[in-house]
C-alpha cells in the first residue's frame, strides 16, 4: 500500500501545480511536535517535502484554526480532538479522509467518534476516560459499589484534617461529574431512528440523572465530599495523602508516580438505581487524531502523510510513549495493551459514551455547570437545577 502511493505521491509532485515542491504545515501541541519533527526529517528525506511543525497549546488550535483556515494561513494539518468535529465540519473548515483498507486498522469506536454527517473527519491517535485513581496504602480493599463506597468515607472522612475518601473535580466540571449521572440512565443527547445524536432530546433531568445528583448533593450535605473543587486542589489532596481516591485520567498518571504514589486504576463504583438494579457509571470518551483543512493546497500530500507516516506502529508507539493513550491504532494497541494502566482505563471505557461531537454540544457546557455549582452550594435541589439547566439548553437550541 506504501509504495502505491508514494508512486501516485511522485506523479502528483511532478506535476506543473508542483512546479516547486510544496511545504506542509502542522499544528501541534507540546506533547506531539517532537515525534511529528523526527517523522518531518524523515519526510523530507524521502519526498523532498518540507513539513514545518508549529507548537500550540492544545486547548488554543481550534480557536485560531477557525480564525486562520479561511484567510489561506492557517496549517495544512491540525492535531485536535474529535468533539471538534462537528463544529469545523459544518463550518466547511476540515476535509473528510478516504482511508480505504486502513479503515480496518482503527478500532470501530475512534472512527465514530471522528464521524459527523456519514463523514470521517479524523485520523485517530488515542482515547481517554476518566476511571478511579486511588492509593493503594489509604484503600485497603476497593470498593464495588457506591454504598460500599460511602461506608468507607464515612469511616477515614475528616474535612478538618482534611481527608477524604475521594474528591474529584467539581468546582464546577461537569465532565467528571457526569459518570454518575449516567449510571442509572442520565444522558446529554438521545438518537433518532437512524441513530444520529437529537440535540432536543435532553437527558439530564431524567431520572436517572437526578438519582446520581442527589447522591452528588448528599455527599456534600453529609461533608463526605467537598465542594468546589478545582483541578489544583485535587491534585494537593492525593499527592499530599489527604485523598484516597480521585476520578481523573490518564494525564494524572505520570504525575502520581512522579509524587511516589503506590497507586491502582478501577472502575467507579456502581451506584444502585430506583428500580433496585446497580448501574455502571458511564464516563465521556474523548479520542484525539489528525485532521486535514479543506483550505490546505496540499490535501494529496496532507493526506499521504497521515495514512503513510503517521498511521504506522512505529509512529503510533511513539505518540503512546509521548503521552500513554489506549491508542486507537489496533496495531499499535496490540504493543501495549498488557500494560496495566492501559487494560484499567480500557476496562471503565468499554461502558464510557463518546463525548457528543456535534456543535449544539457547546449549548450545553454552561447551562450544566451553573445547575452543579447551585447543587453543590445549596441553593437549588437537584430536580430544581437540572430541569432548569435543560430548558436553558432547549431554548437555546430553539427546541420545540
Amino acid at each position: 500500500m506504501k509504495r502505491v502511493l508514494t508512486f501516485a505521491l511522485a506523479l502528483v509532485l511532478g506535476t506543473v501545480a508542483f512546479a516547486q515542491v510544496p511545504k506542509l504545515v502542522i499544528w501541534a501541541d507540546d506533547t506531539r511536535t517532537p515525534v511529528l519533527r523526527d517523522l518531518a526529517v524523515e519526510y523530507k528525506a524521502i519526498t523532498g517535502v518540507e513539513i514545518e511543525v508549529v507548537e500550540i497549546a492544545f486547548d488554543q488550535i481550534r480557536g485560531q484554526f477557525i480564525t486562520a483556515a479561511p484567510t489561506g494561513q492557517g496549517p495544512d494539518i491540525i492535531v485536535g480532538a474529535h468533539d471538534w468535529v462537528g463544529e469545523l465540519a459544518a463550518n466547511g473548515l476540515l476535509e473528510p479522509v478516504s482511508f480505504g483498507p486502513k479503515l480496518a486498522e482503527f478500532s470501530v469506536s475512534s472512527i465514530q467518534a471522528f464521524s459527523y454527517g456519514g463523514k470521517n473527519y479524523g485520523v485517530p491517535q488515542g482515547a481517554e476516560n476518566i476511571a478511579i485513581i486511588y492509593n493503594k496504602k489509604l484503600v485497603p480493599e476497593m470498593p464495588k459499589t457506591w454504598d460500599e463506597l460511602l461506608a468507607f468515607a464515612r469511616q477515614i472522612t475528616d474535612p478538618t484534617k482534611p481527608m477524604y475518601a475521594i474528591v474529584f473535580q467539581n468546582g464546577p466540571d461537569p465532565y467528571h461529574w457526569f459518570p454518575m449521572l449516567s449510571a442509572c440512565g442520565g444522558y446529554i443527547f438521545g438518537t433518532d431512528a437512524n441513530g444520529a445524536l437529537n440535540p432536543c432530546d435532553v437527558g439530564l433531568a431524567n431520572e436517572g440523572a437526578l438519582r446520581g445528583a442527589q447522591l452528588f448533593a448528599d455527599m456534600i450535605d453529609e461533608g463526605l465530599l467537598p465542594a468546589g473543587v478545582s483541578w489544583d486542589t485535587m491534585r494537593a489532596l492525593f499527592f499530599g495523602g489527604n485523598a484516597a481516591m480521585v476520578i481523573s485520567g490518564p494525564w494524572l498518571v505520570a504525575d502520581t508516580k512522579a509524587a511516589g504514589i503506590d497507586y491502582g486504576i478501577a472502575m467507579i463504583p456502581s451506584i444502585q438505581c430506583a428500580d433496585g438494579s446497580y448501574g455502571v457509571p458511564k464516563p465521556f470518551i474523548g479520542v484525539q487524531g489528525f485532521m486535514v483543512s479543506s483550505f490546505s493546497r496540499n490535501k494529496v500530500l496532507a493526506f499521504d502523510f497521515l495514512l503513510n507516516y503517521i498511521a504506522t506502529k512505529d509512529t503510533m508507539l511513539a505518540l503512546y510513549h509521548r503521552n500513554p493513550r489506549p491508542p486507537a491504532h489496533l496495531p499499535t494497541f496490540e504493543l501495549v495493551k498488557s500494560d496495566p494502566d492501559i487494560a484499567a482505563f480500557g476496562l471503565q471505557g468499554q461502558n464510557g459514551i463518546p463525548m457528543p461531537n456535534i456543535p449544539e454540544m457547546a449549548s450545553v457546557w454552561g447551562a450544566w455547570a451553573d445547575a452543579q455549582s447551585l447543587i453543590a452550594n445549596g441553593q437549588a435541589t437537584p430536580e430544581q437545577a437540572l430541569q432548569e439547566a435543560v430548558q436553558k439548553i432547549k431554548a437555546a437550541l430553539k427546541c420545540p
